[in-house]
């Protein structure tokens, strides 16, 4: 009898370190862009997106199907047009939120919200934020993702099919002669990006550089008289898309009031489709081609050498 009960409490031990181990087997974890691990028993199964771009790249790792709500203009794929919405980036619909029962949330960092991300916080939701800074972000972004989708092998092979393409566009220009390059985000007040943002990634990748890279701010305010000073060889901007509903050039018709400005003198004004460039997911590897091809086309529009 005691021996019975020793075998029998030897079999409890084995199958309690079982099932203990089963359920850390279970557990998935990823690093998020604000470097918090963000930790699930088991991969989600009912996501919310709070960000067009999280929403693209939801999609692209393999999670489209459990996507339960998101923002407005999230409108890519075409299947995310029909996903229910919970508000837009800077006003969220909390009540609805909970009544989806996630059990992921995927946030903007600084598009969402202040307060409501508090809020957001409180309910005891996962939360994994998302802000990839520099193009190859895009594809740890999917892989992170992932995990927590159990979707892994769909996120692998969407991030190397990105990695491919980046690394595609940065065989062909990277080492091409800068394009000095003014992105033009805002007309009234000026703004413009500064070095860390990802489309000044995207300006390098096609070899041109950005002429306000070293200024502090994110999304810098700069005057007329310094673009004028920093004399670019080409100005850029976003148009067309979901976000934008503005003519393709409209935003840059004023500075044909400098015709001595090098870009409008060699009439380098280019407008990229937003939703290409200004979303950091994985159709940015679209836009950058469209970026890269533009400031080819500044390139063959220099003056030949010894021309007056």
């Amino acid at each position: 009898m005691i021996r019975l009960s020793r075998f029998a409490s030897l079999v409890c031990t084995v199958l309690a370190a079982c099932v203990f181990a089963s359920s850390a087997r279970a557990t998935v974890t990823a690093t998020d862009d604000t470097d918090v691990t963000v930790s699930l028993a088991t991969p989600a199964q009912r996501v919310i997106s709070l960000a067009p771009h999280a929403t693209e790249l939801i999609y692209a790792a393999g999670g489209g199907a459990k996507l339960v709500g998101t923002v407005s203009y999230s409108d890519y794929p075409p299947a995310a047009q029909k996903v229910p919405r919970v508000g837009d980036n800077t006003a969220l619909d909390l009540e609805r939120i909970v009544a989806l029962k996630p059990d992921l949330i995927v946030v903007w960092r600084h598009g969402n919200a202040q307060a409501q991300l508090d809020r957001l916080r409180e309910l005891h939701i996962p939360l994994f934020f998302s802000e990839p800074r520099r193009l190859d972000d895009i594809a740890v972004t999917l892989t992170r993702l992932g995990i927590l989708l159990g979707t892994s092998a769909t996120a692998h092979v969407a991030a190397s099919k990105y990695r491919e393409d980046i690394a595609r566009l940065r065989t062909r220009y990277a080492s091409r002669s800068p394009v000095s390059v003014f992105y033009e985000v805002w007309d009234q007040p000026l703004m413009t990006l500064n070095g860390t943002h990802m489309i000044s990634d995207v300006i390098t990748l096609c070899g041109g550089r950005n002429v306000f890279a070293q200024l502090a701010p994110l999304v810098p305010t700069v005057s007329t008289e310094a673009v004028l000073a920093a004399n670019p060889e080409a100005i850029v901007t976003a148009s067309a898309g979901a976000t934008k509903s503005d003519a393709p050039l409209a935003k840059l018709d004023s500075w044909h009031a400098w015709p001595s400005l090098t870009a409008v003198a060699r009439n380098n004004l280019f407008a990229i489709d937003g939703d290409l460039i200004d979303r950091p997911a994985p159709r940015i590897a679209q836009g950058a081609a469209q970026l890269c091809e533009d400031l080819e086309v500044a390139r063959s529009r220099r003056p030949a050498a010894g021309a007056q």
